[in-house]
């Protein structure tokens, strides 16, 4: 059965082409490449949508090697069948699709039509266009059902997928199956094969204005629209890309004077209805009274209110436009537990509510006589304000929403609110331990009678942070009573310093057990600050012994007691790194004094989600998603208000962060609330965890300076059974610029604040400050109201990015292959030279070669000028949209099993007690080999990026610099240069500063490609 088996590729359409012909149209054919064996379709003469529908097979020689195999699908137009008169023999390139052959369905299962996009040869093929392809497997019958398949195919005369722009009703409805099949999928990758589930019911979904998409596809019902759909389920490169969108921002043609805040965000109308306070509302028995606003089906109800003269609520309630199904709205009072019956009713024709857009003050409420139960008026009066608004309102964020009517309770409520948090201000604590005098142990023979020479260490402790010294050695001038140590212990501590630093020398006597001889407690807040290198004064402090019979009496100070030397210090120029520095976010110094002027604003609108997986599935609301979106750049992080139950959320909200540093990123994640589905009454023996759905970074300085960039960005997201999308997250980011000299003159300043030069921290200090900085800001923004849990905060800082990855080591290692690729090319190039296999191209070589001989002042400008004219000549195919992230150069779709199992694994490993010392002690050695490895082609990316135009405003300031290097050395002769810069490389250190160069500078702050890495 195995060797009857046969690889069956159906070539159904294309759509879009190149036209190559010389006469706006092109005759298409498709070569299929599998195993040395080439099969190819009939042209199809001028037609640049052509339709195929032929089958080409292959025969498989062993089933088990597929996985390792890759299917070669390409596009030729056929220049002897084109017509035309210059034509002659031959074809021209429209494309080439490379899919892996590992997700072949198998014979018996069901198979889907794919799109991919057609890709391009070289860097200046012009190529447009897809491809639709049926990839299977066939049984032993493969001819027959072949032959009878053609055979039904041209009777019927209706191919499944039609290449023409337009949907029709068949491909519409096959979108909208994909789109829900889409859910059910197992891990995904680029362009390769998927097991579809079975045809489920469909979820139609409502449009979305994407480039890619002519048509919309079929709206909800207005009550459960959704702005965003999935999109449609397609297998292709296309599918991971980045999508640009055309967004209605601002409101489009119909915006009001809010435009001019919410610019980056599509305007929702909501109608408000304030309830502030009631008066002459008593309910029998002295129930508590609550007020209930009614809209159509919606109902919303304030907390309870004690019975009496007067009830105070003053709570927002915001229907959005979607959901009004009335044209009136209803306020009634009631008493809490009364069911139908109420002590007033007001209502509100809709056609009469006024509409408010900020600047506007808010509309002051009034008080309004309420009907009872027979229509009557002046028993009970209630304050009310209702209009129509947006959401710039300022009563937006705390106002109860109709799309979360569904939630109930206090907790739950306050959790869906958008809120904005500022991460407490980190410091460095430096603590220098010196030496220690006239230490006794606990009995009463002295150190000397031990009969050992004592290891005495100094453990000191703030919160959760336990560092500890080396043993004192072994000094000819010192005894054991007086060790030395001159060790320095960094910790990271938050404002407002509310912890102690314990300090306990202790003597370690055997294995598991170490005895203190004393203990010194200070509290953090009384630790003198510093800004620079100078040190602060070190002082001695007094041992306690922590017992009652010890050697220094509380009452008696002039006794002999023991004490150590310490020196205490809080670094305030450097900074804490709680990110990769990478892709870090902020990079000023601790103290404020050190700051330099921001650069510019970064502007960002949360638009909305498509096509999310589904996270929750059960109470009665079927598979579905509570999704908020959290940002986080700098201290600030923004956490948007939670969506409920739907997969296709729409947030429509706008941020704003001020930029020191242009060369900076911003993290964008999505998580699935988990909170909404807690009990009311609050359990809290049950951690809840919110889900991770996905995240993007966004480095500014690839920002176009006032350019608005509108795009969907894939959601992907790795787990232990491979990378999956998750959807797809729609931004709208700007990057203004206010003083164009501040910006391009931070490009020469260091990278990192002075401290982190003059005194540097080692690599193992960096990795582990940063583990602790990330715990200190969970633990602070855990302590907000409602909390940003310890999950969403480590996501958002990929605390996990410095442990060891099989995946992530290959990934750097191709990096690595990829910067050094060009050595390699040059190196082939001057092989292909010597091996005058080209005349003409062996002797301009030498011909140049004998010109830079004869006159070395034309090499370094020569060499200036063609980079600069390079970087000018790239700058028309330059980069048009920012970066994200890239899922075959996280080489996440060729990742096994195995190795996502080991990259999931826990740190101490979980996997069994027999060899985790030595697994736990390699894989830390091999997680800093790894950023070794990635630092390389980090820095090897960093100067591909000098002329590749993905830093503008860098790639402007170095062609303009070669063009003045050109310049000076084509003036200044040869060996002036060379002679001035020996001597300045060899000058004394007296001249040299300990600050990095300015080319260093500049270098340190270009892009690489660390920060698309899953």
């Amino acid at each position: 059965m195995a060797k009857a088996e046969k690889l069956v590729v159906d070539v159904v359409a294309a759509h879009n082409l190149m036209p190559k012909d010389g006469q706006g149209s092109s005759t298409p054919y498709v070569e299929v490449e599998f195993d040395h064996q080439k099969r190819r379709t009939r042209p199809r003469p001028k037609d640049l949508n052509p339709v195929w529908n032929e089958r080409l097979l292959f025969p498989l020689a062993d089933p088990d090697d597929l996985p390792y195999r890759a299917i070669d699908v390409a596009v030729y137009n056929d220049r002897a069948s084109s017509g035309a008169a210059s034509a002659g023999n031959g074809r021209n390139f429209l494309g080439k699709v490379r899919v892996p052959a590992a997700g072949v369905p198998a014979p018996g299962e069901p198979v889907v039509p794919q799109l991919f996009t057609l890709e391009k040869r070289s860097l200046f093929s012009h190529i447009r266009g897809e491809i639709t392809l049926k990839i299977y497997r066939t049984g032993a019958g493969a001819g027959e059902m072949v032959a009878k398949a053609n055979k039904q195919e041209k009777q019927a005369k209706a191919p499944e997928v039609v290449a023409a722009p337009p949907l029709s009703g068949n491909r519409k409805q096959q979108q909208q199956q994909q789109q829900h099949q889409q859910h059910n999928q197992q891990p995904v990758v680029p362009a390769r094969p998927h097991h579809p589930a079975p045809p489920q019911q469909q979820q139609p979904q409502a449009p979305m204005d994407m480039m890619p998409h002519p048509q919309p596809l079929p709206m909800k019902p207005a009550m459960l629209s959704d702005h965003y759909p999935a999109p449609p389920f397609f297998s292709g490169p296309a599918d991971f890309a980045l999508k640009e969108t055309r967004p209605s921002l601002g409101g489009g043609l119909t915006a009001d004077k809010a435009s001019a805040t919410y610019d980056l965000v599509e305007q929702m109308q909501y109608l408000y209805v304030r309830v502030v306070r009631a008066r002459g509302a008593a309910a029998q028995g002295g129930e508590a009274v609550v007020a209930e606003v009614k809209l159509g089906n919606y109902r919303g109800v304030t907390p309870a209110a004690s019975s009496g003269q007067h009830q105070s609520w003053d709570q927002v309630f915001a229907f959005s436009k979607e959901t009004i199904q009335s044209s009136f709205v209803e306020i009634f009072v009631r008493a809490r537990g009364g069911g139908d019956d109420h002590l007033g009713r007001l209502w509100f024709d809709l056609s009469e509510v006024p509409r408010r857009a900020p600047p506007d003050s808010t509309l002051a409420p009034q008080w309004y006589a309420m009907e009872d139960r027979k229509g009557e008026r002046g028993g009970v009066e209630v304050m009310v304000a209702v209009w129509y608004g947006t959401q710039a309102d300022e009563a937006f964020g705390e106002a109860w929403h109709s799309r979360a009517a569904a939630v109930q309770g206090h907790g739950p409520l306050g959790s869906i609110k958008s809120k904005v948090y500022v991460a407490p201000k980190l410091w460095y604590l430096r603590v220098s331990v010196i030496e220690a005098q006239d230490l006794l142990p606990m009995d009463k023979q002295g150190l000397m009678g031990m009969g050992r020479y004592p290891e005495l260490f100094v453990r000191a402790q703030i919160g959760s942070q336990m560092l500890r010294t080396r043993p004192s050695p072994v000094m000819a001038n010192r005894g054991p009573s007086s060790p030395f140590w001159n060790e320095d212990l960094m910790f990271v501590v938050a404002e407002p310093f509310e912890e102690f630093l314990v300090l306990s020398l202790e003597d370690h006597v055997s294995p598991g057990r170490d005895e203190i001889l004393g203990r010194l407690v200070l509290p953090v807040s009384a630790i003198e600050r510093r800004w620079d290198e100078k040190l602060v004064v070190s002082r001695w402090f007094g041992l306690d012994r922590s017992t009652g019979a010890g050697n220094v009496a509380a009452n008696n100070p002039n006794r002999f007691g023991s004490r150590v030397h310490l020196r205490l210090s809080l670094d305030g120029g450097y900074h804490v790194l709680d990110e990769a520095t990478a892709y870090s976010s902020d990079l000023r110094p601790t103290a404020k004094q050190l700051w330099h002027p921001h650069v510019g604003v970064l502007e960002l609108g949360v638009l909305g989600a498509s096509g999310l997986i589904p996270m929750k599935a059960g109470n009665g609301r079927g598979a579905t998603a509570d999704s908020y979106c959290v940002a986080k750049y700098g201290q600030k992080w923004i956490r948007t208000r939670t969506v409920v139950d739907t997969v296709c959320p729409r947030w429509n909200e706008q941020y704003t962060w001020e930029v020191f540093d242009p060369c900076t990123v911003i993290t964008v994640g999505v998580f699935d609330n988990c909170h909404v589905d807690k009990p009311a009454s609050g359990n809290t023996t049950v951690a809840v965890r919110d889900n991770c759905i996905g995240k993007v970074r966004i480095r500014l300085s690839t920002l176009e300076t006032d350019r608005v960039y509108t795009h969907a960005y894939p959601l992907l997201m790795l787990h232990p059974s491979g990378v999956k999308k998750m959807g797809e997250l729609h931004l709208a980011v700007r990057f203004g610029c206010g003083n164009a000299g501040n910006m391009y003159h931070a490009y020469v300043r260091p990278l990192l604040p002075k401290m982190h030069y003059v005194e540097p921290l080692l690599v193992r200090q960096v990795e582990s400050l940063r583990f602790q900085a990330t715990s200190v800001v969970a633990a602070r923004l855990g302590r907000t109201e409602p909390p940003l849990g310890k999950e969403v905060v480590e996501y958002m800082l990929d605390h996990r990015s410095h442990l060891w990855s099989m995946r992530r080591s290959k990934a750097n290692f191709f990096r690595l292959v990829a910067v050094l690729s060009g050595l390699i090319a040059v190196g082939r190039w001057f092989e292909l030279v010597r091996s005058w296999q080209h005349p003409v191209h062996s002797c301009v070589a030498v011909f140049t070669f004998l010109v830079f001989v004869l006159m070395p002042e034309l090499i370094l400008p020569t060499a200036f000028l063609v980079m600069a004219f390079t970087g000018l000549w790239r700058y028309r195919v330059r980069p048009r949209n920012p970066p994200h992230m890239d899922m075959r150069l996280s080489h996440a779709d060729a990742a096994t099993v195995d190795e996502l199992d080991e990259e999931f694994d826990t740190f101490p490993s979980s996997r069994g007690d027999v060899v985790r010392f030595r697994y736990d002690r390699l894989r830390s050695v091999a997680g800093r080999v790894q950023t070794v490895v990635g630092d390389i082609a980090t820095q090897g990316e960093r100067m591909q990026a000098v002329l590749s135009w993905r830093d503008p405003r860098a790639t402007l300031l170095f062609s303009i610099a070669c063009v003045a290097a050109a310049v000076v050395a084509y003036a200044v002769p040869m060996k002036v240069l060379i002679g001035l810069s020996g001597l300045y490389a060899m000058r004394p250190p007296r001249f040299r500063s300990r600050m990095p160069s300015l080319l260093m500078n500049f270098f340190r702050r270009l892009p690489s490609k660390a920060d698309i890495l899953l």
